[in-house]
């Protein structure tokens, strides 16, 4: 009778998996060759056209969704609507990325040829720091349920941010004077004040002294740090398993690239975007503290995944709807203010009657 007492730690293992060692090694052998191709195509500096900007935007997107559809064929629905749900979410947060990554490279003044390297850096940047995230989040999830707790306040803390800054008006501000990394390498080595191609070190005086580029790259690493802080825990609101986790992070970020090309002149006029995403990061925060309460009373509910799906879409989908009626009414604004008619000026010495 002893055994199944004997049987029941086996909870402490941590989340399971549907990804064998041989899956695994798919996947990132797969994401290695893609970042190669990137860099293949960003050797030679170039400015990007928005028909291969699109072009690889559409590519980038059929890939999750081939993804989505084996995982559907090979583990069921339920891990593929975890894939695709946290994908979307993933997505959606990367959006914002774009708009810190736009306001640095127009910071640096990054010429054209050269910000495809510039993301390509932060994309990869991005991955190494949220792989190790996710394995931090994995180690924590298998100490104990306490973790969907934390991960729940850090995401409710940081949707209260985002809601607090956007009010205030006080969004995507980006003081480059203020980055410690930044002023940490200013006080280290000297910079030139041009760019050097694709070259972050360059001699002067046989000195060696870092370019612009450099710095630019080393503040988008460094913004890449606060992102991996708020996504990792949102994706672990959806699935528990540390592939999905990996993988709708890596799917989300290899598209980003191109999604800036696309984007570039869009994303200004998402004035509401901050506004859904600090409501995505409290619907997922909120769906963590459930699952944790749920986990210690059990007559707690919890918010299904294909739920938060539906949520996540509606989120989206109002604040783009906004986001153009606002837009609407801004530049009907503007074109009735040009119409006004002006006050006639006199002419100098001419006294109005």
């Amino acid at each position: 009778m002893a055994e199944p007492a004997l049987a029941q730690p086996v909870a402490l293992t941590g989340p399971q998996s549907v990804a064998s060692p041989l899956l695994w090694a798919v996947t990132i052998l797969g994401l290695v060759l893609l970042l190669a191709l990137d860099f293949a195509l960003t050797h030679r500096p170039h400015e990007v056209s928005m028909r291969e900007a699109v072009a690889w935007s559409a590519f980038y997107l059929v890939l999750p969704l081939a993804f989505g559809a084996y995982l559907w064929f090979s583990f069921g629905s339920g891990q593929s609507v975890e894939f695709l749900t946290g994908y979307l979410v993933e997505k959606s947060l990367s959006v914002d990325n774009l708009f810190v990554f736009i306001l640095l490279l127009s910071t640096f003044a990054v010429p054209p040829a050269l910000a495809q390297r510039v993301l390509l850096y932060g994309i990869v940047g991005a991955l190494v720091l949220r792989g190790v995230f996710i394995a931090l989040g994995a180690a924590m999830l298998q100490a104990g349920t306490w973790a969907f707790l934390v991960f729940g306040a850090v995401l409710l803390v940081t949707a209260a941010r985002l809601l607090r800054d956007t009010v205030a008006g006080r969004e995507h501000e980006v003081d480059i004077t203020q980055m410690r990394s930044v002023r940490l390498l200013r006080r280290l080595m000297p910079v030139t004040r041009e760019y050097h191609g694709t070259r972050m070190v360059v001699r002067v005086a046989g000195r060696r002294t870092l370019t612009p580029l450099a710095l630019a790259v080393v503040a988008v690493f460094a913004t890449d740090i606060v992102f991996a802080v708020d996504s990792v825990p949102a994706v672990y609101g959806i699935t528990e398993d540390p592939f999905l986790v990996f993988a709708t992070n890596a799917f989300a970020l290899l598209g980003l690239r191109a999604l800036y090309f696309v984007l570039q002149a869009a994303l200004t006029k998402l004035a509401h975007l901050d506004f859904g995403l600090a409501m995505i990061l409290l619907l997922i925060g909120g769906k963590l503290v459930l699952h944790w309460a749920h986990d210690v009373w059990p007559w707690v509910p919890e918010i299904p995944t294909l739920l938060s799906l539906a949520g996540v879409v509606l989120i989206l989908l109002t604040v783009t709807l906004t986001s153009l009626w606002a837009n609407r009414r801004a530049d009907a604004r503007r074109a009735d203010g040009d119409r006004t008619p002006r006050a006639e000026v006199s002419p100098p010495g001419e006294r109005s009657a």
